[in-house]
C-alpha cells in the first residue's frame, strides 16, 4: 500500500511541478500572479463540477419539448438575479478594497457550504432548496470573477501585458474546468450528481483557505469617508473606448448564447442530418471547447498593446464565420462557427478586461466589472432565448442568417463610432 501511494504521489507531483513552473514564469511567482492563476484554476474546476451536476439533475434525459421549457425557465431565472443583485456587487467591493482577499475567500467558502446543501436537495428532488442555492452559487462565482479582475493590475509583472496576464489566467482556468468536467461526468454516471456536488465541497473550502494566502498587496486602502462615493452615472459612462469594447463583447455574447441553444435543439429535432445526434453534439461541444482554449492561448501568446483592436477583430471574425455558415450550412460548418464563436468570445473578453483594467480607476474598477458581467450575462441569456425560439420555426441557414445580419449591424455601428472618435481627436482645436 505504501509503495502504491508513493507511485501515485510521484505521478501527481510531476505535472504539478510543471504547472507551477508555467504559472510562476516571467516574475508571476514574485508578484502573486502565479498564486492567483492557481486559485482561479481551482475555482473554475469547482464551477465545472457544479455545472455538470446541475445539468445531470435538471436537463438531461427529458423529452425535447419539456427540455425547451426547462431551459427557458432556467435562462430567465438566471438573468433575474444578475439584473437585480450583480450590479451591486461591484460597489460593495469598491468600498471594501482592503479586504479583497477575504471577500474572494468568502465567495469560495460559501459556495462549498451551498454545494453541500444542493447535494441533499438533488438527492431528495427538493427544487425549493436547489434553485435558490444554484442561483446563489452563480452570483458568488461572478463576485469572485469581479474581484479577480479588479486585483489583476496589482499582481501584474512589469514585462507581461494585461491581455497576456488575463489570458494566462483564462487558459489555466479552462484546462482545469475541462478536467473537472470530465471527472464530474464520470462520477455522475457512477454515483449520481449529488456526489459530484459533495466532491465540490472540499475543493471550494480548500480554495477559500488558499485565497487568504494571496499577497497582501492585492488589498488596497478603503475609500475615505469624505471621498465621493462612485455613482451609477460614473460607472455607466466610462468613456468611448470602454463603451465600444463593451458593445462588441455584448454582440459576441449574444451570438454565443444563440449558437448554444439553436444548434442544440436543431440536433435534437433531427435537422442536422447525415450524422448521429450524439456524435453531432459531441462534435459541437468539442469545437466550442477547442475554440475557448485557442482564444485563451492566443491571448497568452500575444504581445499586443492594443486590446481595442483585438476586440474589434474578434467581432469581425465572428461575423464572417457566421455569414459563411449561413450560406454553406452543414454539421461541419456549424462546428466551425461554434469554434470561431468560442474563440472570439474568449479572446474578446480578455481584451475587454485589459481595457477596463487600463482605462478605469481603481476606485470604481470593481463596479465597472460588476456592471460589465451583468450586461454580458444578460446578452448571453437573450441570445439563448432567441436561439431557443428560432429553433421552433426556422432551419439552420435562416437562423444563422438572422444572427449574421445582427452581427454585421453591430460591427458596422462600432466601426462608425470608432471612426468618428478618431476623427474628432485628429481635428485641430478651434
Amino acid at each position: 500500500m505504501v509503495k502504491i501511494w508513493a507511485n501515485v504521489t510521484r505521478v501527481v507531483r510531476a505535472p504539478a511541478r510543471a504547472a507551477r513552473r508555467l504559472t510562476h514564469a516571467q516574475g508571476a511567482g514574485r508578484t502573486g500572479l502565479g498564486r492567483l492563476i492557481e486559485l482561479t484554476a481551482a475555482h473554475s474546476a469547482g464551477d465545472a463540477l457544479v455545472t455538470v451536476a446541475l445539468a445531470g439533475a435538471l436537463l438531461f434525459g427529458l423529452p425535447v419539448g419539456q427540455a425547451r421549457g426547462q431551459v427557458a425557465a432556467y435562462l430567465l431565472i438566471t438573468m433575474l438575479p444578475f439584473a437585480v443583485v450583480a450590479p451591486f456587487v461591484g460597489p460593495v467591493l469598491d468600498r471594501l478594497r482592503s479586504g479583497r482577499r477575504y471577500i474572494m475567500a468568502g465567495t469560495l467558502l460559501a459556495r462549498g457550504l451551498l454545494c453541500w446543501g444542493m447535494a441533499g436537495a438533488v438527492h431528495t428532488s427538493d427544487a425549493v432548496t436547489l434553485f435558490p442555492s444554484a442561483l446563489a452559487v452563480l452570483v458568488l462565482s461572478k463576485a469572485y470573477n469581479v474581484s479577480r479582475a479588479a486585483i489583476m493590475p496589482s499582481v501584474l509583472p512589469a514585462d507581461i501585458p494585461l491581455v497576456t496576464a488575463n489570458a494566462r489566467v483564462a487558459l489555466f482556468a479552462l484546462v482545469s474546468a475541462g478536467v473537472g468536467a470530465g471527472l464530474a461526468t464520470g462520477l455522475s454516471a457512477v454515483a449520481g450528481p449529488d456526489w459530484v456536488l459533495r466532491g465540490a465541497v472540499p475543493l471550494f473550502l480548500l480554495s477559500g483557505v488558499f485565497a487568504v494566502r494571496l499577497p497582501r498587496h492585492v488589498d488596497a486602502p478603503d475609500l475615505e469617508e469624505d471621498e465621493p462615493r462612485p455613482r451609477w452615472r460614473t460607472v455607466l459612462n466610462l468613456g468611448p473606448v470602454v463603451g465600444e469594447a463593451m458593445g462588441a463583447n455584448a454582440a459576441i455574447r449574444v451570438q454565443s448564447g444563440f449558437l448554444v441553444f439553436f444548434l442544440l435543439f436543431l440536433v435534437q429535432d433531427g435537422h442536422l442530418r447525415g450524422v448521429d445526434p450524439k456524435v453531432a453534439l459531441a462534435l459541437l461541444a468539442g469545437a466550442a471547447g477547442a475554440g475557448g482554449l485557442a482564444g485563451a492561448a492566443a491571448g497568452s501568446w500575444s504581445r499586443s498593446r492594443s486590446p481595442h483592436l483585438t476586440v474589434m477583430a474578434t467581432l469581425a471574425l465572428a461575423t464572417v464565420s457566421t455569414v459563411a455558415a449561413a450560406f454553406f450550412f452543414t454539421v461541419w460548418t456549424a462546428a466551425v462557427v461554434a469554434l470561431v464563436g468560442a474563440f472570439a468570445q474568449g479572446l474578446g473578453k480578455l481584451a475587454f478586461d485589459a481595457i477596463v483594467q487600463r482605462e478605469v480607476g481603481e476606485e470604481v474598477r470593481s463596479s465597472a466589472f460588476g456592471v460589465a458581467e451583468t450586461l454580458l450575462q444578460i446578452a448571453w441569456v437573450l441570445g439563448g432565448l432567441l436561439g431557443l425560439v428560432m429553433s421552433l420555426f426556422v432551419a439552420g441557414p435562416a437562423g444563422l442568417g438572422v444572427m449574421s445580419a445582427a452581427l454585421a449591424l453591430s460591427f458596422g455601428r462600432l466601426v462608425m463610432l470608432r471612426r468618428r472618435r478618431l476623427a474628432a481627436r485628429a481635428a485641430p482645436a478651434t
